[in-house]
C-alpha cells in the first residue's frame, strides 16, 4: 500500500500535458506494434508460376494434349485497370470483364483425391452435359423455350435474360493442389473414358506446390470462361444436381450490372441424422465457430447460416470484385469471398442444397478449427485496419 501511495503521489506531481503526451505516445506505440505484427502474420499469396498457367486435356484421338495456355480474364482486366489509372482514372467504371464463351465453368480443387474424385466427376459431368451440353444446345436452337418473368426459360429450368450471351457450353477446371497421388491420372483417365466432347472440356491444372483449398479455388476462378462459375469439393458431398437451384437463385438477385453470388447451404440439415451422428466435439467446434463468425464478420456475411459449404456460384460480372482481392488460401477463404462480396454490395443468396457425409476428409477437427478461428481473426483485422485493401 505504501508503494502504491508513493507512485500515486509521483503521478500527481507530473504536469497534466506531459502525462497526456506519455499516455498518447504509449497507445500510439502499441497500435503501431500491433499493426506491424498484423502486417507480418497476415498471409500474402504467392504469384502463380508460368507452369501453373497451363493445362492439359484429352485430345479427340485419346492422347494427352501438350501443355496449353490458360485464358485469364484477370490479366486482361488488370491491364485495362492499370491503363485507366495511368490516365488518372481510379474509378474502375467502364472496365468490364471479358465476355463469356460458355455458360458454366466448374472449378474443382483437389489435393490427393484419387479415391473420391471419380464419383464426383461422374455426377458433375453427367449433369453439365445434360443441362449445358450438345443436347441442351439443340433444344435451344429448336426454340424449345417459353417466356417467364420477362426472360426465357429453357427446358433445363434456367432463365436466360441475355440471349446474346453464352447460354450453353461447359468446362471443368480441375486444380490439382500439389497432389502427390494419382489425382491427375484419375482425372485424365476419366476424361478419356468419357470421350468427346466431354474429354476436351475437362482441363487439368497442376499447382507446383500445395497452396490450400482457397488458393486452388482462387487460381481456378482466374481462368474460367463461363457466364457463371461454380466451385465444388472433390469429395462429391454436395448434391451436384442442385446447381440449377444456385443458378436460378443467382439470376433472381443479380443487380443491374449482372453481379450476384449464390451459396449452397446445409443449415437446413441441422438436427438431421447426418449432423447428429457427428461426434460431440465436432458439433461443439462447429457451433463455436459460428458464434465467432457472427462476432467478427460484417452484418450480411454474419447473417449467412452456412459459410463453409463447398458449393458456391458466382456470376461472371461479380468475379472482378472478389477474386483479385483474395488473400486467404486456407479453409477460411469462403468467408473472405463473402466479405468481399458484401463490401462491393454484391447480392448474395443462400440456397438449401442436398449434402451427405463422405469419408476421407482431410480436415483435422481440432487443429483446423483453431486455425480457422485464428485465420478469421487475422482476416477481419487485416481488412479492418488497412493491411488488406482494394486498389
Amino acid at each position: 500500500m505504501d508503494c502504491l501511495r508513493h507512485y500515486t503521489q509521483v503521478v500527481q506531481t507530473v504536469p497534466v500535458p506531459l502525462l497526456l503526451t506519455f499516455l498518447l505516445s504509449t497507445f500510439v506505440g502499441i497500435g503501431v506494434l500491433l499493426y506491424l505484427t498484423l502486417f507480418i502474420v497476415a498471409p500474402i499469396p504467392r504469384a502463380p508460376t508460368q507452369a501453373e498457367k497451363i493445362f492439359r486435356h484429352i485430345e479427340p484421338d485419346g492422347k494427352i494434349s501438350t501443355a496449353k495456355q490458360l485464358s485469364c480474364w484477370q490479366d486482361v482486366y488488370n491491364a485495362q485497370k492499370h491503363t485507366a489509372q495511368r490516365k488518372g482514372d481510379f474509378s474502375d467504371t467502364g472496365i468490364e470483364i471479358e465476355k463469356p464463351e460458355i455458360f458454366m465453368s466448374l472449378v474443382i480443387p483437389a489435393y490427393n483425391e484419387e479415391d473420391r474424385l471419380g464419383i464426383m466427376l461422374s455426377e458433375a459431368v453427367d449433369y453439365l452435359e445434360q443441362e449445358y451440353g450438345a443436347k441442351a444446345s439443340r433444344l435451344q436452337n429448336g426454340n424449345a423455350t417459353k417466356t417467364m418473368n420477362g426472360g426465357q426459360k429453357s427446358l433445363n429450368g434456367h432463365i436466360n435474360t441475355s440471349p446474346t450471351h453464352a447460354s450453353t457450353g461447359w468446362e471443368v477446371l480441375l486444380v490439382s493442389d500439389g497432389s502427390t497421388d494419382k489425382t491427375i491420372e484419375i482425372a485424365l483417365k476419366f476424361a478419356r473414358a468419357r470421350g468427346t466432347p466431354a474429354s476436351t472440356s475437362i482441363k487439368v491444372i497442376c499447382l507446383s506446390e500445395n497452396r490450400g483449398k482457397g488458393g486452388a479455388v482462387t487460381h481456378g476462378m482466374r481462368h474460367v470462361r463461363g457466364k457463371y462459375a461454380v466451385f465444388a469439393d472433390a469429395d462429391g458431398a454436395s448434391k451436384f444436381e442442385d446447381l440449377g437451384k444456385l443458378v436460378q437463385a443467382c439470376q433472381q438477385i443479380e443487380d443491374g450490372n449482372g453481379r450476384g453470388v449464390a451459396v449452397g447451404s446445409r443449415a437446413h440439415l441441422v438436427g438431421s441424422e447426418a449432423v447428429v451422428k457427428r461426434s460431440f466435439l465436432r458439433n461443439l467446434l462447429m457451433h463455436s465457430f459460428h458464434i465467432i463468425l457472427r462476432l467478427l464478420t460484417p452484418p450480411a456475411t454474419a447473417a449467412i447460416r452456412d459459410t463453409q459449404c463447398g458449393f458456391k456460384l458466382f456470376s461472371r460480372s461479380s468475379l472482378p470484385h472478389i477474386i483479385p482481392y483474395m488473400h486467404s488460401e486456407g479453409w477460411i477463404f469462403d468467408v473472405e469471398m463473402l466479405m468481399l462480396a458484401e463490401s462491393a454490395h454484391i447480392p448474395v443468396a443462400e440456397v438449401p442444397v442436398g449434402w451427405k457425409e463422405v469419408k476421407g476428409s482431410k480436415l483435422n477437427v481440432v487443429w483446423d478449427s483453431l486455425g480457422m478461428a485464428w485465420g478469421l481473426a487475422v482476416l477481419r483485422a487485416a481488412w479492418g485496419v488497412g493491411v488488406y485493401r482494394r486498389f
